[in-house]
C-alpha cells in the first residue's frame, strides 16, 4: 500500500492523505488551512483526484473537511463517508467557510454534487469498499470523530493502516475517550499536535479551579471575560463547564453570551446526544435539565446587539468564534475590549503558528489584527481545554496496537512531530515524519 501526504505534513492544517492499494485510491480527510493573509489548500492535482474512488472524513473541523467544496468543483463525483454527527456538523462548517472565504474556484454545481454525496457510517461496523475493508472507531476528539481503519490484500498478504485523525484518549465533559480496544495493524498515521517532549496537559481539576478563580476575579471587578473558541466541541465543552460552576454558585450569575455559529452546533449536539457519554444522555433523558439549553446562556441573534453587550455594567462572559482569532465575531469583541485592562481574554484551545491567538499566547501586547495594529491592554491567560491527545497519550497509542511496525506522524508543527518521532524510534518502530507531497510505500 502507498501513502501520499498532500497536507498536514510538518504543519497543523489542510489535513489530506491519499491511500492507495493495488486497485483503489482513497482520500482520508481534505481540509483547509486558514491564514490571515492567504488560505492554504492540499496539494492535490486534477490527475490525482481523477483516480480517487472515495473520501473518508475523520471529523468536522475545517482543517479536515472544508476542502470538499473545492474537490467536487474539480469534478469529483464519488461518495464521502463519515458518521452522522460529522455529516451534520460538516454542513455548518462548510457553509461558514464559504461565507467567510468565498473561494472563487468553488462552483454551484460542485456544491450540489457534494450535498448528495454523503454516506453515513456507524462506529465498529466494518464495510467493504472496492478491495478494502473500512471501519470507523470513536476518536474522542469531537462528537462524531473517528479513527479510520483500512485493510487491503496485496500479493496475498493483508495490510492494515489506522489513521487517528485528531484523537483524545481521555474523557471530557461530553465524550468518552478514544476506542482503542483490540486493534491490530502494521501501520499507524497519527497526529502530533501536542507531540513536544513537555506537551502534557495540566491536571484537569487544578486547571478548572484556577480558571474559575480567574473568571470570578474579573467578573467581580466589573470586567468582561472573552473566551474565543472553536465552534465545534470546544465551545460546547466550555459552555457546559461554565454552566456547571455557575449553577453551583462558584461563579457569579452573569450572562453567558454565545455568539457565532456555536448555537447551531449546540443544537446538533442535542440531536446527536446518543454519541455523547452516558452522563450527558442521562441528564437530558432522566431530568428536566438540558446542558445544551441552559437558562444561563444568552444567544446573540443580531450583530446590532454586540455593542450593547460591551456597554453593559456588571460584567459578562462572551464565548464566540473563532478560536484562533482569525475571523468571526471575536474580531469585533476583541477590538472593543482589548484596550481596557479590566477585561480578560482566556485562550482554551490550540493556537496555530502565524495566528493572532498564538502571538497573544506568547505574550505579545501588539499584534497585526485584520489590517490594523491592535494594542492589547486586557489580560490574556491560557487555560487549556484541549480535545487532542497530549504527549503521554500519544506515547501510549502504539502499545495498544498489535503487530504495529510503521508510524507516520502528521498534524503537528515540525519540531513537535520530530520530538515524538524520536520517542517512537527509541521503541523500535519504523517512524517517519513525512514532508508535504512525499509518497511512502509500506
Amino acid at each position: 500500500m502507498k501513502l501520499t501526504f498532500l497536507g498536514g505534513a510538518e504543519e497543523v492544517g489542510r489535513s489530506c492523505i491519499l491511500l492507495s492499494s493495488d486497485r483503489t485510491k482513497i482520500m482520508m480527510d481534505c481540509g483547509v488551512k486558514i491564514e490571515l493573509k492567504k488560505n492554504e489548500y492540499p496539494q492535490l492535482t486534477q490527475k490525482e483526484l481523477k483516480d480517487v474512488k472515495g473520501i473518508f472524513i475523520s471529523h468536522a473541523h475545517l482543517d479536515h473537511c472544508c476542502f470538499l467544496p473545492h474537490i467536487f468543483s474539480m469534478g469529483y463525483t464519488g461518495k464521502v463517508f463519515c458518521t452522522k454527527p460529522t455529516f451534520e456538523l460538516l454542513q455548518v462548517q462548510v457553509a461558514d467557510y464559504m461565507r467567510l472565504s468565498n473561494p472563487p474556484d468553488v462552483t454551484k454545481q460542485g456544491l450540489e454534487r457534494m450535498v448528495k454525496s454523503f454516506k453515513i457510517i456507524e462506529y465498529r461496523a466494518p464495510f467493504k469498499f472496492e478491495d478494502m475493508t473500512v471501519e470507523f472507531l470513536k476518536a474522542g476528539h469531537i462528537v462524531g470523530s473517528a479513527l479510520i481503519k483500512i485493510t487491503a490484500k496485496e500479493k496475498g498478504r493483508e495490510r492494515t493502516v489506522i489513521y487517528t485523525g485528531d484523537i483524545n484518549l481521555m474523557q471530557s465533559k461530553l465524550l468518552e475517550g478514544a476506542d482503542l480496544e483490540n486493534l491490530n495493524a502494521d501501520t499507524l498515521v497519527t497526529e502530533s499536535t501536542y507531540g513536544g517532549k513537555d506537551d502534557n496537559h495540566p491536571n484537569e481539576k487544578e486547571n478548572a479551579r484556577q480558571m474559575v478563580a480567574s473568571i470570578k476575579k474579573t467578573l467581580l471587578a466589573g470586567g468582561n471575560v472573552l473566551i474565543p473558541s472553536f465552534a465545534v466541541q470546544r465551545a460546547q465543552e466550555v459552555l457546559v463547564f461554565l454552566d456547571d460552576f455557575m449553577n453551583s454558585g462558584q461563579l457569579p450569575k452573569v450572562p453567558i453570551y454565545v455568539d457565532g455559529m456555536i448555537n447551531k452546533v449546540m443544537r446538533i449536539h442535542r440531536h446527536n446526544v446518543i454519541y455523547c457519554k452516558k452522563e450527558i444522555q442521562s441528564k437530558i433523558l432522566m431530568s428536566d435539565y438540558d446542558p445544551f439549553r441552559s437558562d444561563n446562556f444568552v444567544v446573540v441573534e443580531e450583530k446590532s446587539t454586540r455593542g450593547k453587550i460591551i456597554e453593559e455594567q456588571g460584567g459578562s462572559i462572551i464565548v464566540t468564534t473563532s478560536g484562533m482569532l482569525t475571523g468571526g465575531p471575536v474580531v469585533y469583541y476583541l477590538k472593543r475590549l482589548a484596550g481596557d485592562p479590566a477585561n480578560k481574554m482566556i485562550l482554551i484551545g490550540y493556537q496555530a503558528e502565524g495566528t493572532p491567538g498564538r502571538e497573544l499566547q506568547e505574550g505579545k501586547k501588539e499584534v497585526d489584527f485584520h489590517d490594523s495594529k491592535l494594542r492589547v491592554r486586557m489580560t490574556v491567560e491560557v487555560f487549556p481545554m484541549s480535545a487532542h491527545a497530549d504527549r503521554k497519550q500519544l506515547e501510549s497509542i502504539p502499545k495498544k496496537i498489535k503487530n504495529l511496525r510503521n508510524i507516520f506522524i502528521v498534524h503537528g508543527e515540525k519540531h513537535k512531530a520530530e520530538a515524538l518521532a524520536e520517542f517512537y524510534r527509541q521503541k523500535r518502530y519504523n517512524t517517519i515524519v513525512p514532508k508535504l507531497g512525499e509518497v511512502h510505500n509500506f
